[in-house]
This record gives structure tokens, C-alpha cells and sequence, in this order.
């Protein structure tokens, strides 16, 4: 069964500046209702572009925005019924008041003459983040966790039925990311909240998406699940993005027993295995060891050739040791070989 659409583009550019490099070109894309949907691409690829353009904080110079199937008009006009239905949480958290309490922001949006309801829907929403204790406090004076938080309280205040979140995790402490998470997904499965989420960092993506939408210099190039773009991309760029990987020509590659049938060869660093010294020969050069907490990442050379690969068996294997690899899978890309 096809998901029900919310928002959808077709063919919309958007420049600036004249420069069409800048902004977005030609995108057409759809966003199904009820699901998280995840924009994916380098910095200045037109992630953010997109995501004005799809609550109608952008108006795009050719091409339509469309809402429930409805031509989405741009919010420089006057704000029409669907544009209080998108809510944009930003990283910068501009439209809060520092000065005022965590109350006082969230109940702004809220009609003043209703005390019981604008009380009602304030509690619902201090709860619903798990912000009650943070209500007296100012807003300034909040962690970037927490502001993010009431942030993302205020956005669902009103129940819109899509949220749009701009590197919403960015200024969020590690330990406080993992449960805003967990958040954003039950209330997009107990309200059936739509959210598009734009971010920088794969892992994000990668363990809240349904769907993926990768970008590059303003056009849409692979979309689909996590798991499809993760485990067979189509493209070099969205391995890049979403793996922590390896690169090499395919000459290089003979350096790790491939032979490659096209120009570049790509390895991600859970595919390459320790193997023992007595079956493989210890040959790659331990370069560095990157702490990863549980594990560790080495970097390991040969012959100018590169590789990462996960360590699990912590401080086995120093810098200037050497040890043996084996590849369990590899991607090719580029140009096909004679």
C-alpha cells in the first residue's frame, strides 16, 4: 500500500543571487505523511533551501509546493490556515524570548483571553517533552538540550501536522541527544505528526529516518529507506555521507585483495575484519588509534593505502604494531574498466 502523501514538490527551482549554483534546481519530491523523512547532503548542497521551500518560508522562482495536494502558498504573503499546520524549529532558536521564563515562551503562541486552555495546552506540552521542572526557568539561561526542548515544545504546542526540524541535535550534549530522539519518534507514532529533518550527521539519520532524501549542489540524486541507501548506494557521494569508509582506485584495492571492475573502490570500516597474523600475514601498519569509547577505529597503511577498521578488542592493537586484514564486502563505483 503506497503512504499517503503530505507535502510534495514538483520541479521547483529556487536561486540565489542568479547563481545556479545556489539553492535548489528541478526538485521534485514527495513526503509521506506520518513519517520522519530525513534530507541528507554536503554543506551548501541546498538542504536547508529545501526544507523553506517545502513549509513556504521560501517562495521557489519556477515550480509548485503542494500541501494535502493543495498549492502551498509562500508565508511572504499573508499567513493562510495551512502555514500555522508547518512548524519550523531551527538551530539558532531566534523567535524565543532569552529574557522570559520557559512558561511564559511556550504560552506566546496561545490565545491570552482562555487562561484555562492556554494553562491546559502549556502543561501538555511541558509533559510531552519532559521539561515540567524547567517551566519557572528563563529561557536564556537553559542548556542548549534544553532550549532545544522547549524549542520543539513550543513547535507542537498547537498540534501542527508537520514539524520541520533544521540540524535540530547540532548545540545538543551527546547524553541529552539520545533521549530527544526517542521524543520525536513516539510523538510522531502516538500523534502521527509528520516530521522532515534536515542534519549533518548520518547517525542521526540513519537511526530516526523512514525515509532518506539525498542532496548534491541542489538536486535530489538517491532517495529510499536508511537501510537501502546505507547497505547498496547507487552513488560514491552517498557513501561518503552516510559511512565512515574508505576510498581507493581500483589499483590501490589489488593492495587489499580486490580486483575492481570499475575506477574507485569504497570499504566501510565494519567490513574489514582483523584476521590472525598465521592465516593473513601482519602487513598493515597500524597508524592511528581513534578512541571510540567501546570500541576503537585504526588506520591502518600499506603500500600508501589506506584503511579504517573497527577495533572491539581494545589496546590489542597499538600505533606501530602490525596486523592482518580481511575484506568481507566492497563497493564499486565510476567509470567500468577495459
Amino acid at each position: 500500500m503506497k503512504d499517503e502523501l503530505i507535502l510534495e514538490t514538483i520541479t521547483v527551482t529556487k536561486n540565489f543571487f542568479g547563481d545556479k549554483s545556489s539553492g535548489v534546481n528541478n526538485v521534485t519530491v514527495f513526503i509521506p505523511k506520518g513519517k520522519i523523512t530525513g534530507i541528507v547532503g554536503e554543506s551548501g548542497s541546498g538542504k536547508t533551501s529545501l526544507l523553506k521551500l517545502l513549509s513556504g518560508h521560501m517562495k521557489p522562482d519556477s515550480g509548485d509546493v503542494f500541501f494535502h495536494g493543495q498549492p502551498l502558498p509562500a508565508r511572504t504573503t499573508n499567513l493562510q490556515p495551512e502555514h500555522g499546520k508547518i512548524t519550523m524549529v531551527s538551530q539558532d532558536n531566534a523567535d524565543m524570548d532569552t529574557a522570559a521564563t520557559v512558561w511564559d515562551n511556550l504560552g506566546r503562541s496561545l490565545p491570552a483571553e482562555d487562561v484555562n486552555y492556554k494553562i491546559q495546552k502549556i502543561t501538555q506540552a511541558l509533559n510531552l517533552l519532559g521539561i515540567d521542572d524547567l517551566r519557572d526557568q528563563p529561557f536564556g539561561k537553559l542548556s542548549g538540550g534544553e532550549k532545544q526542548r522547549v524549542t520543539i515544545a513550543r513547535a507542537l504546542i498547537n498540534r501542527p501536522e508537520v514539524l520541520m526540524l533544521d540540524e535540530p541535535f547540532n548545540q545538543v550534549d551527546a547524553n541529552y541527544r539520545e533521549g530527544l530522539q526517542h521524543d520525536i519518534r513516539q510523538i510522531v507514532k502516538e500523534w502521527g505528526v509528520t516530521v522532515v529533518l534536515v542534519s549533518h550527521d548520518p547517525a542521526e539519520l540513519l537511526s530516526m529516518a523512514d525515509e532518506l532524501i539525498v542532496i548534491k549542489e541542489g538536486e535530489i540524486v538517491e532517495h529510499g529507506s536508511p537501510e537501502k541507501l546505507y547497505e547498496t548506494p547507487k552513488l560514491l557521494y552517498t557513501a561518503r555521507i552516510l559511512a565512515s569508509c574508505s576510498e581507493m582506485t581500483a589499483n590501490q584495492a589489488k593492495t587489499c585483495g580486490i580486483k575492481s571492475k570499475r575506477g574507485t573502490v569504497v570499504i566501510y570500516a565494519e567490513h574489514v575484519q582483523i584476521a590472525s597474523s598465521m592465516s593473513m600475514g601482519s602487513k598493515w601498519l597500524v597508524k592511528q588509534v581513534l578512541y571510540r569509547g567501546f570500541y576503537e577505529e585504526l588506520i591502518v597503511e600499506r603500500n600508501q593505502v589506506i584503511l579504517r577498521v573497527y577495533n572491539y578488542n581494545l589496546r590489542k592493537h597499538p600505533v606501530g604494531s602490525k596486523i592482518g586484514i580481511k575484506i568481507t564486502k566492497f563497493y564499486e563505483f565510476g567509470r567500468w574498466l577495459g
